[in-house]
């Protein structure tokens, strides 16, 4: 799973993604207008890794995995309402979701470019700088098919006519603020869509980046949040970038006191990989054995022989069925053999669509 960090300047864009993937790339580097894309990931944190870890012994435990896109500086202050575009929108258009940062925290040594701290403003101007992006290669298609259907034959020109027809209804709800995702489109139609690679189609995460005061009221404000900005194909959750990044650079028994003396029960990180996990529709599986116990990550109702394919492309060609028992089944038994015992191993065929903890 790869996700493209977007959001205004001086949101904590870059400080989120450190936090993300104990990254070190270098926080409000303006010294450039346009940055290069920076490359980090995060390590899945999963519990029952741990447990069967402990279970099986293996020499190598190794976690799902999520890739994340930092952009640094990928917005021109100096201008607005012109989209996003260049290298920045092609990374974008590759990753399979966007996480938005949004700033909501008070720092008079990162002073905001409108002069005052605003989530709801900023995240209504970057969601407006997503949906100029599409429009632009929405209107530039259909000036492309226009062209095409004054010499294209009659078979031809249905299929053209039906794709502009579909675009401009698109066009339509974005020029109404209506992000693609959350229009009505018929499966044909999202079909269409897929190919282009449009931003505001993308699943998104919404990050309500806090400062630290506001860590003692994170519970209820996520609740609050997550009521107002309920849609399809969108999650959030409420963070502070800064604490997070600082935790991410602690050893795992000071970090565990921190936590406790901010009164962070569950790391801001964890929800956040979870509620990727939860808005992309994906699911993990484990192999297990003496050599290694991996999570695997794969879309939910995955069958069988694609998700051995996960694994290794011999394994799916030559797919025959699987031994699954499921993770509370095993751990419940103590033990493969014991699982085995009680009936719980079971052999699937092809056509088995794979369970979360299979």
């Amino acid at each position: 799973m790869e996700i493209g960090i977007v959001g205004l300047p001086k949101c904590g864009k870059t400080t989120v993604f450190n936090a993300l993937s104990s990254g070190v790339a270098k926080v409000g580097d303006t010294t450039q207008s346009i940055g290069k894309p920076i490359l980090g990931v995060a390590k899945v944190v999963d519990a029952r890794l741990g447990i069967l870890e402990d279970m099986f012994q293996p020499r190598k435990t190794t976690p799902a995995e999520v890739k994340y896109i930092d952009f640094p500086q990928s917005q021109d202050v100096s201008k607005r309402s012109l989209g996003v575009s260049g290298e920045y929108l092609n990374f974008l258009q590759t990753a399979d979701a966007l996480l938005h940062v949004v700033r909501s925290f008070e720092d008079p040594s990162v002073p905001h470019m409108d002069g005052n701290i605003n989530p709801y403003r900023d995240l209504s101007s970057m969601e407006m700088e997503l949906a100029f992006s599409d429009l632009a290669i929405l209107e530039r298609r259909v000036e492309r098919l226009n062209n095409e259907l004054k010499g294209s034959k009659p078979n031809e020109r249905d299929l053209k006519l039906k794709e502009k027809d579909t675009l401009s209804k698109i066009k339509n709800g974005l020029e109404m603020e209506i992000p693609i995702r959350a229009q009505n489109l018929s499966a044909d139609d999202r079909k269409l869509v897929s190919n282009f690679q449009f931003l505001t189609a993308k699943p998104t995460l919404i990050v309500w980046n806090v400062g630290e005061n506001e860590l003692n009221k994170n519970g209820n404000l996520e609740n609050e949040l997550k009521k107002q900005f309920a849609r399809p194909g969108v999650e959030l959750v409420v963070l502070s970038g800064k604490i997070e990044m600082e935790l991410s650079d602690m050893d795992q028994n000071d970090s565990k006191e921190f936590r406790e003396f901010m009164g962070i029960e569950e790391p801001g990180l964890n929800r956040a990989i979870m509620s990727s996990y939860e808005l992309l529709g994906l699911i993990s599986f484990f192999t297990v054995g003496s050599d290694e116990v991996k999570a695997w990550t794969i879309e939910k109702e995955t069958l069988a022989v694609k998700a051995a394919g996960k694994i290794h492309s011999d394994i799916e060609r030559g797919f025959i069925r699987a031994e699954v028992i499921s993770y509370k089944d095993l751990t419940g038994s103590g033990s493969i053999n014991n699982g085995k015992k009680k009936g719980l191993l079971r052999l699937e065929g092809k056509t088995y669509p794979v369970q979360d903890g299979d």
